[in-house]
């Protein structure tokens, strides 16, 4: 029995048969009987992380424009278009060094409180926890031709550590 040969494409699926003498046949992906779920069930169009980050980034761009008229027009010009009232110049600096301070104060923040939580040096648990394992035993009739499973996880203990690091030349 002959099999049908068909071709997956991001579009539809073209479906190429020796029997038929006809041209191949197109089916789109996007018709009802191709597509078993229900038209409600099928989402078209942009995911909405990309609407955001679309929305985000002209969002930026346009404020920053704003941002540069108002930091760089001169007052005169400003009220000749209409605009009367806008924040005081002094805003021009204070805002991207407040902006800046607060950036850098979080991040010592969060290095502080990282160096909190860690234990120190001379603690065990910097060595062993709920979570570390011992190496797991494998069958001693196993022998070594045979294929071998693949070990556990597990912990290296630390005095095998110092002595690879240490000892050995």
């Amino acid at each position: 029995m002959e099999e049908a040969h068909s071709v997956n494409s991001p579009r539809r699926v073209l479906s190429f048969s020796k029997r038929k003498k006809q041209k191949p046949g197109f089916r789109d992906s996007d018709s009802r009987r191709s597509f078993p779920f229900k038209a409600s069930q099928v989402h078209h169009g942009p995911k909405p992380s990309e609407v955001y980050g679309f929305v985000g980034s002209i969002s930026t761009v346009v404020a920053t424009v704003i941002f540069l008229i108002w930091a760089y027009v001169p007052d005169k010009l400003l009220e000749s278009i209409g605009i009367h009232y806008y924040p005081s110049r002094y805003w021009v600096l204070a805002m991207p060094t407040y902006l800046m301070v607060t950036l850098m104060l979080t991040l010592a923040f969060y290095i502080g409180l990282n160096f909190i939580a860690t234990p120190p040096p001379t603690s065990l648990n910097t060595l062993f926890d709920e979570y570390s394992r011992e190496p797991g035993e494998l069958d001693p009739r196993m022998e070594e031709g045979e294929d071998r499973p693949i070990d556990p996880i597990s912990d290296i203990d630390i005095s095998r550590i110092n002595d690879l690091m240490f000892n050995s030349k």
